[in-house]
């Protein structure tokens, strides 16, 4: 090695793994034969994932780096002959996939260290790869609990003029385990046909897929379990059990550069048809005495000291409802246009004290005491309620002469004088008024 003899990072207590948000620590160890000039000593600290689409070629087409930290522990100048020895201490982000090491892609973290020399000299480094663990605790994943279930029906042609049906059904005991668990796998086959099937495969399968321009898929089973076929006519449920291995954990999140999923694969070997029962691969086992929900339930926050909101006047009681208030007074009446074709009544209504008024039907109203026989004088031009209407001056007095009840022919005449009188002009037959009449409210004055 010439003048370096020695170029080493050695990792406290030779921990090789570790998890997110712990502190890693170490030690750089330097052995020169002689001075070595240097303008800086550095340690750094990296996580990065890298694929590929060519198998087992480190020239990656994508990378992706999660965190890279450097610390300076020597500044310019000459490194002595001698043993030398450089602590260094770097924290762990808190979130970081675990180390992935496939055909196609990697996800490395390591601790570097380099020797910064003068120009026309030659740079030293070194590196020591670590593990990065990550836990999934399957509880956290909706309908764990669950089983994963899945059927499929298939036509097939034998014998080259017959036709048959086999339908599969299956499913697992639940939808997470961990290594070392067992995968209770239940498989019904129905062979609608007269020819025997071929033997039914339950396989682990590892799916990991490289996210690059064009993704790659690297596909295989880890464990397999086989049982016999069923004949034609026969209906059979099938029961097996596989033993999960140490294998790398499912990916919760997708976006990576690599995702990695598990499901069971139940086949037929003829004819061919398959189904999958996806499922998950954690650290932290499933807890049955979690809720079916699979997620810890939050919990109740306190009632807040509100008062008691008023009930609505709907659902309120009858001795609580709010007191009524008074009606809104009717609005005044808009003034008529001058140019009404012909003039309204005033309803009968509004003049309760005049006797002899006619109704809005054109129909005469006794007054109690006309037909008292009572003497009181009345004016003429208190049955002028036809806007713009007046009666005039009779001479002699007639215009102040007494109502009374007797039927002498003299009062007969005068009766039909003032039902004449009483009744609103009529302008259709006349021609049309030289002067358009005053409006409703005008009415009253006159």
């Amino acid at each position: 090695m010439g003048k370096l003899q020695e170029f080493e990072i050695t990792l406290n207590n030779n921990k090789t793994a570790y998890s997110p948000g712990e502190s890693l620590s170490g030690t750089l160890k330097i052995s020169t034969a002689q001075p070595i000039p240097c303008k800086a000593i550095k340690v750094n600290c990296q996580g990065f994932c890298g694929v590929t689409s060519k198998s087992n070629d480190t020239d990656w087409t994508e990378e992706e780096q999660y965190f890279s930290s450097s610390v300076s522990i020597a500044d310019k100048g000459t490194l002595k002959e001698g043993e030398h020895s450089f602590p260094f201490k770097f924290l762990l982000p808190a979130a970081a996939p675990a180390s992935f090491e496939g055909p196609y892609g990697r996800i490395i973290y390591r601790v570097r260290a380099f020797i910064e020399t003068p120009r026309f000299a030659k740079d030293y480094k070194t590196e020591k790869p670590f593990s990065m663990l990550y836990t999934v605790n399957l509880n956290e994943v909706p309908g764990i609990q669950e089983p994963s279930s899945s059927s499929v029906t298939k036509n097939f042609s034998y014998m080259l003029v017959k036709n048959g049906t086999v339908v599969l059904s299956a499913e697992s005991d639940m939808r997470g385990y961990i290594a070392g668990q067992v995968i209770k796998v239940s498989a019904e086959i129905e062979n609608k046909s007269e020819k025997s099937t071929g033997h039914v495969v339950a396989s682990l399968m590892q799916k990991v897929t490289y996210n690059t321009k064009k993704p790659t898929y690297d596909l295989r089973a880890v464990a397999e379990v086989e049982g016999p076929g069923v004949k034609g006519g026969n209906k059979t449920v099938w029961k097996e059990q596989i033993i999960v291995p140490t294998l790398h954990q499912s990916s919760l999140t997708d976006g990576n550069l690599i995702h990695i999923c598990y499901y069971i694969q139940v086949y037929l070997k003829y004819p061919e048809v398959s189904l999958t029962l996806p499922i998950y691969i954690g650290n932290v086992a499933v807890d049955p005495t979690l809720p079916s929900s699979s997620r810890p339930v939050p919990p109740m926050p306190a009632p807040r000291n509100n008062p008691t909101p008023a009930p609505s006047p709907a659902a309120a009681p009858a001795e609580t409802a709010l007191p009524s208030l008074p009606p809104k007074p009717a609005p005044k009446p808009r003034p008529r246009s001058c140019h009404a074709a012909s003039p309204s009544a005033p309803p009968a209504d509004l003049y309760p004290e005049l006797p002899g008024v006619a109704n809005y039907n054109g129909e005469k109203t006794r007054s109690p005491q006309i037909e008292s026989g009572s003497q009181a004088a009345v004016s003429p031009n208190a049955f002028s309620y036809a806007p713009g209407l007046s009666f005039r001056k009779r001479q002699n007095g007639l215009s102040a002469l007494p109502l009374s009840s007797s039927s002498s022919p003299q009062d007969t005449d005068r009766n039909q004088m003032s039902s004449s009188a009483s009744l609103p002009p009529n302008y259709r037959s006349s021609a049309y008024p030289p002067e358009p009449p005053p409006s409703y409210e005008d009415s009253f004055n006159t």
